[in-house]
């Protein structure tokens, strides 16, 4: 099976110094501090891209359930928040926010959420995230 992987160097302290993030494949590289994880500054954060590897996942495990079941999207658009707050043991991801919308020509909205809600519990980054607090999702057929 597929290994990912990434790469990152921090230099200085937790509030006043930075990052830099690689991902193996190269196709993104960016920098990370305390102000872009914790104050919304520019930058990146862990929760900014643990959240588009969910929504990526969640994407292509629905693709899969919706294929088995004979019906081929025409598109899938995916978001995801990853919502960081205080918690007992420090800084915790405590809520994920999915929200889903497909072009399906022939599914009912009724199939397609049963289908959502599958892809929500069966992807591998929603299992590897099972200690999340809440996970939601919102799950809606459209017709372009």
């Amino acid at each position: 099976m597929a290994t990912g992987q990434s790469q990152t160097e921090r230099r200085g302290s937790l509030r006043h110094g930075a990052g830099h993030i690689r991902l193996g494949s190269g196709l993104f590289e960016g920098a990370y501090s305390y102000p872009s994880r914790f104050e919304g500054r520019a930058g990146t954060s862990p929760e900014e891209l643990l959240a588009a590897a969910h929504a990526e996942c969640f994407s292509m495990a629905l693709a899969a359930i919706m294929g088995a079941a004979g019906h081929t999207p025409q598109s899938i658009r995916t978001s995801a928040k990853a919502h960081l707050n205080a918690g007992p043991q420090g800084p915790t991801i405590n809520r994920i926010e999915l929200a889903v919308e497909a072009n399906v020509p022939g599914l009912s909205e009724a199939d397609f959420r049963r289908f959502a809600d599958t892809a929500k519990t069966s992807c591998a980054v929603s299992r590897a995230l099972a200690g999340v607090e809440t996970m939601t999702l919102d799950a809606s057929l459209c017709s372009s």
